[in-house]
């Protein structure tokens, strides 16, 4: 909060009220070891104006004029009226109820941020957001093995297309509950899983198999031929998807012939800035024979006594708060704010304008693509289609390169050599309905003067 309001004299008086020493003594359950350090960095006795130009001065230092890195955050366009309504007090300062009558506003809008999700994935359900897209992957791992009860086994494949920051969040959380992630190579010249990787695995006990559309390389998967063979081994599909890439690709729902079984995601391109990581909102959908294993709040619509529509928290057992691992879900808040300005976005944009975003990402991609081939020294590396982002590989260190392209305003792509050796020096490049064929252009020449000068 930009102003605290309490005195020496006011922390005292509380301090005395409760019986505590100190504020330190409030949180002496914690040990000493996991405790931070002071925070050295700040001065005693600062006035407000010079603290505001400090932060002021470290925010500049993040800006960059052109950023191209994508790799599970993006740049789009954000019509000004997204946060405008969403900084409005009802939304700003608003939390989730557990009682469903308290806030039919707050209700409302995770409701038809429900339904659109639901919609634009072709599934039948979604729940009240996830926190972000990592988490929501291993939340819908943990779903899929208690959904799919044809298998024993607590092992899920997952292609190494997916991103690697989804992969180490999704390790983290379900290992210590004894499930194994079993990852599965993608094909080195396409960049895609195909079904000859898949074929050591058939006949084996695995609860499910998660498909990204596209993946971490901006490839596109051949999502109905996956879906299908997961499904003949009695194996669930988790789709991890792209949402912007969904409003010209066939929605998971459609996949194959009966559609994934449970599909996650990041809400980020949905109106959510990129604000140096975060926070973000995740977005978890389903069949509806999964619903009672989703973890999470859903949002239903009924009406009253009187006939009055109204929405109601259902679906959600109170005591999955004290179950631990034993529960459907340990998420006990969502990402409202976020959800609030996607609502607002996807609600602006509709289906067309969500057609156009994903249409003019699409074609600038192909031709900054097109572009960087006629710099000798830039290889593309894989040979399938992408949606907006591409993989090229550099006759020099990739780091070298983007600090070299960084220091010229120009944010260059995310450098895969450290989580993907084996595609040497390969970094992956976004280009979004936000660059002009100008800063295209731009990119270019940062690129191959790097390449000469780093």
């Amino acid at each position: 909060m930009p102003f605290i309001p309490h005195t020496d004299d006011d922390v005292r008086k509380m301090l005395d009220a409760i019986g505590a020493s100190s504020i330190e003594k409030l949180f002496d359950e914690i040990p000493v070891h996991l405790r931070g350090n002071a925070l050295t960095g700040i001065e005693d006795g600062v006035s407000e104006m010079d603290v505001t130009r400090q932060m002021l001065s470290r925010a500049r230092a993040d800006e960059v004029e052109l950023c191209f890195i994508g790799a599970g955050a993006y740049e789009h366009h954000i019509p000004a009226a997204v946060w405008e309504l969403a900084s409005r007090g009802e939304f700003l300062t608003a939390y989730t109820p557990y009682q469903a009558e308290a806030s039919q506003g707050t209700l409302q809008v995770i409701y038809e941020f429900q339904s659109m999700m639901a919609n634009i994935t072709g599934m039948d359900v979604c729940n009240a957001s996830v926190y972000d897209g990592a988490s929501g992957l291993a939340e819908a791992v943990l779903m899929a093995i208690r959904a799919n009860k044809k298998s024993k086994s607590k092992r899920v494949l997952v292609p190494r297309s997916v991103n690697p920051h989804y992969r180490s969040v999704l390790k983290a959380i379900v290992s210590m509950q004894g499930i194994e992630v079993v990852e599965v190579e993608f094909n080195k010249s396409g960049g895609h899983l195909d079904l000859a990787a898949l074929k050591p695995f058939e006949g084996e006990d695995f609860a499910a198999l998660v498909i990204p559309q596209p993946n971490f390389f901006g490839v596109l998967e051949e999502a109905d031929a996956l879906t299908d063979w997961a499904h003949e081994q009695n194996i669930l599909v988790i789709a991890c998807v792209n949402p912007m890439a969904l409003a010209v690709f066939a929605p998971p729902g459609d996949w194959g012939k009966t559609g994934a079984d449970i599909v996650v995601g990041e809400g980020q391109p949905f109106g959510i800035p990129l604000s140096s990581g975060g926070p973000y909102v995740g977005f978890l959908c389903c069949k509806m024979e999964f619903v009672r294993q989703m973890p999470g709040r859903l949002i239903g619509r009924t009406v009253d006594l009187e006939g009055k529509p109204g929405f109601t928290l259902t679906l959600q057992a109170r005591e999955q708060h004290i179950r631990r691992a034993k529960a459907t879900s340990n998420i006990c808040t969502n990402q409202g704010l976020a959800m609030t300005a996607a609502t607002i976005y996807v609600s602006l944009l509709g289906a067309e304008g969500l057609e156009r975003v994903a249409l003019a990402s699409h074609h600038n991609i192909r031709e900054l693509s097109q572009a960087t081939s006629r710099i000798g020294s830039v290889e593309r590396v894989f040979n399938r289609p992408v949606f907006h982002e591409k993989v090229l590989r550099l006759n020099k260190p990739v780091a070298a390169v983007l600090e070299h392209m960084a220091n010229n305003g120009v944010l260059g792509g995310f450098d895969l050599s450290q989580d993907y050796p084996e595609l040497g020096q390969a970094l992956v490049v976004c280009c979004t309905e936000t660059k002009t064929p100008d800063d295209i252009a731009r990119y270019v020449a940062a690129l191959d003067k790097a390449l000469t000068e780093a």
